[in-house]
């Protein structure tokens, strides 16, 4: 058997043991696509040939998106397993050469193959035994438990179920990057960082700015929960906010920015949720945003950007509709300055330099050179504070840097 993870202790401010494998997967967020947001269950083989095929004529894969990810509904709901090998079967309609014919097809393109299964005992985390139900139990969408002060959530059936499962792929001979969903349960945060490369922390994701349809969220309700618990991110494990509902429903172009600039910042996984075949202009063009991709995907710093200022509330307020609205991030092309604006209309935003943290200590004497991300030119020399007016939902992103553009003395 070719071993390939360690487990490594890291400097994490959460986790403090991390899966790490040889060949560097999962040690920065997965990039990819994955069907469930457009397609649901209506899939077959050739959408995902397809989309491979998309990936590279739209430039995406050279960007970093490499993972084609078949979602649910994919395996043969009568039949199941086949009853030598206990193999879950593929649905022979969707996938008529089965699941292998597709890795390769999307090896061929120079990609790789993600898909749907999870810990229990038939193929999904939607219909647990009632024996492996938790004692406790935590629900991040209140933060509330019945657990004692103290309680080891790693000994949780669910934390079971999980380990199980990467004992399982570990005894394979290549690497796999392994995505947990428990959706925010068991205080997954706590523990995932020893069991898989990412971890789900909150409900399923809807493209909606703000509320929630049955177990689905808007985008608000998200980042307020990541307000509070950005901390459990560096490399080799990574908090997953969900899949990018990028381009999907009616949300409006300012509102893609946003939802992508939090989700590269918090570095979470970056997976399209969108069709590919039919994508507009404008949507590609967030989506292929170089500053912000390389944000995420940074190879010194790994942690998450983190909020210094609420804004529209009082600090440290937990609000679904205005969560942290002013974040600071660090990557080898300097501090990152982000500024949501969560309110119904255009907004002046302001931060003074001398309360953003990480600048150096005469930041209020030096000017320093802004650059906005989104549009890869300099805004200009600031000094004191930066303002800018913010279109309603959208984000400004911004890079500080010295006058000549260098990161030194400015962290």
């Amino acid at each position: 058997m070719l071993v390939i993870y360690v487990l490594s202790a890291l400097a994490l401010a959460g986790p403090t043991v991390a899966l790490v494998s040889r060949d560097g997967t999962g040690r920065l967020p997965a990039m990819g696509w994955n069907s469930w947001n457009e397609y649901g269950c209506d899939i077959k083989e050739t959408d995902f040939i397809k989309v491979g095929q998309l990936l590279i004529s739209l430039g995406l894969k050279d960007l970093g998106y490499e993972y084609v990810n078949i979602d649910d509904c994919w395996s043969d709901k009568q039949k199941r397993r086949d009853p030598s090998t206990k193999e879950i079967l593929p649905d022979k309609t969707k996938f008529p050469q089965g699941i292998s014919h597709t890795a390769q097809v999307i090896h061929s393109l120079g990609l790789k193959l993600g898909i749907y299964s999870d810990a229990d005992l038939k193929y999904d985390n939607c219909n647990v035994p009632a024996q492996f139900n938790d004692q406790f139990q935590y629900s991040p969408e209140g933060l509330t438990t019945d657990a004692p002060t103290g309680y080891d959530w790693g000994t949780s059936n669910t934390a079971k179920r999980y380990n199980a499962m990467r004992d399982a792929l570990l005894k394979q001979n290549r690497t796999i990057q392994y995505s947990l969903c428990a959706w925010g349960h068991a205080h997954v945060e706590q523990w995932g960082n020893q069991t898989g490369h990412s971890w789900r922390m909150w409900g399923d994701i809807m493209p909606a700015w703000e509320g929630k349809d049955q177990w689905s969220w808007g985008l608000m309700p998200i980042v307020n929960q990541a307000s509070f618990l950005w901390n459990t991110t560096n490399f080799w494990g990574h908090n997953d906010w969900d899949m990018l509902e990028v381009g999907n429903g009616q949300l409006t172009i300012e509102e893609n920015r946003s939802h992508f600039a939090m989700w590269c910042i918090l570095k979470s996984p970056l997976i399209i949720g969108t069709r590919l075949d039919t994508i507009a202009q404008p949507v590609l063009e967030i989506l292929s945003n170089k500053e912000l991709i390389a944000f995420n995907q940074d190879p010194e710093y790994g942690a998450s950007a983190r909020p210094f200022k609420w804004g529209f509330n009082k600090d440290g307020t937990s609000d679904m509709l205005h969560p942290a609205e002013y974040w600071v991030g660090t990557s080898v092309k300097g501090l990152h300055l982000f500024m949501l604006n969560t309110q119904n209309k255009t907004v002046r935003m302001q931060a003074r330099l001398s309360g953003i943290p990480a600048l150096s200590d005469d930041h209020a004497e030096v000017e320093y050179l802004v650059h906005d991300m989104w549009t890869g030119k300099d805004l200009g020399r600031f000094s004191g504070e930066i303002a800018l007016d913010v279109a309603k939902h959208d984000t400004a992103a911004l890079r500080i840097t010295t006058i000549d553009g260098t990161t030194e003395s400015v962290f």
